[in-house]
């Protein structure tokens, strides 16, 4: 039997970068996040006796499997199978590219891969598993303001949405830098970071002290809060990214020309913040009275590669009729 799932990208206001264990997917701080609704993964599973290996197709392209087949052993694990699967993905999002792929797909994988396995696992028990394959995955298994819990083991890491969801009719803008692939990727810049910057440890214990202040100000709809510590984590963690070695930056041209162009709105009273995971492209959180303000703003020098995209949903079960849907529409982009 096929399983069809679909999970969204987040995008962290208070950062993850860095694993405390690498063998169990452990972050050195807990994280807490935003799902957004227009990007996002569907995939589908078939665990096939006849397969002799996994198979792993991307958007119509066949790929190589080690690293779904690395998760899909977790997945075998708990459902105490050896079958090998057949895993079909479609990635609503530019792979790579600094837009939470990854997130979204390891936790379209964990829900898909562990329903075709016969298994029913608890929110809580399937955020630790998608954490198995991508560190970030832990959170798109859930939908709104999310935190991810650090944790010491296996046990204690996981995710949750948040107990008070802020009721701000929050906004992210995703200005599209570049869509290309990462000359780095998140997770060999993550380890060299850890490995080689003299401010990491200093990265560690300022964002580990940001998660209690950003809890309360969402609760509180602190807007202009959340968006000064979002911005906060997000620059210390690039200042800890810039002083690894060899030095190393996300940062082009045009990333430094949205961040300028925030900060001249906000100048003029406009609510936004922006913030940057790994790769250049930048994302800016406001509310949606703002959102024609700030498109005005920034298509003179970024044209139609602006996005605006509201709070997403948790993961889900989806029909064949949808995935085909999302096949459909990837196809005609191209």
């Amino acid at each position: 039997m096929t399983t069809y799932a679909r999970a969204h990208t987040n995008i962290a206001l208070i950062k993850y970068w860095g694993k405390a264990n690498k063998q169990l997917m452990l972050p050195a701080t807990s994280s807490i996040s935003l799902t957004l609704n227009d990007f996002y993964t569907d995939t589908a599973v078939t665990f096939d006796p006849e397969l002799n290996q996994d198979q792993l197709t991307l958007n119509h392209q066949m790929q190589s499997p080690t690293a779904v087949s690395r998760f899909l052993d977790h997945v075998r694990h708990l459902a105490q199978i050896d079958t090998r699967a057949r895993v079909t993905s479609l990635n609503h999002v530019p792979t790579a590219a600094g837009l939470a792929s990854s997130a979204s797909a390891f936790a379209a994988l964990a829900l898909a891969a562990s329903r075709a396995a016969g298994l029913n696992l608890t929110p809580t028990a399937l955020s630790r598993l998608a954490r198995r394959g991508s560190g970030s995955a832990t959170r798109s298994i859930f939908g709104g303001a999310v935190i991810w819990h650090r944790g010491s083991d296996d046990q204690s890491s996981f995710a949750e949405p948040l107990t008070i969801q802020p009721t701000l009719p929050l906004r992210m803008l995703v200005v599209t830098v570049s869509d290309q692939k990462k000359a780095v990727s998140s997770r060999t810049g993550m380890a060299n970071t850890v490995a080689t910057s003299p401010y990491y440890q200093a990265w560690v214990q300022s964002n580990e002290a940001l998660i209690s202040p950003m809890i309360t100000a969402l609760a509180e709809n602190d807007l202009t809060t959340i968006g000064a510590l979002t911005e906060l984590s997000s620059m210390r963690m690039h200042a800890a990214i810039m002083a690894e070695e060899p030095p190393f930056t996300y940062f082009l041209p045009e990333t430094l020309r949205a961040w300028q162009l925030v900060q001249e709105q906000r100048a003029l009273g406009i609510p936004a913040f922006a913030t940057m995971d790994a790769g250049p492209n930048v994302k800016i959180l406001t509310t949606a009275p703002y959102v024609d303000v700030l498109m005005t703003a920034l298509q003179p020098v970024f044209g139609d590669r602006i996005l605006s995209t509201r709070l997403g949903p948790d993961a889900q079960v989806i029909t064949k009729e949808q995935f085909n849907d999302t096949e459909s529409a990837i196809t005609s982009q191209g």
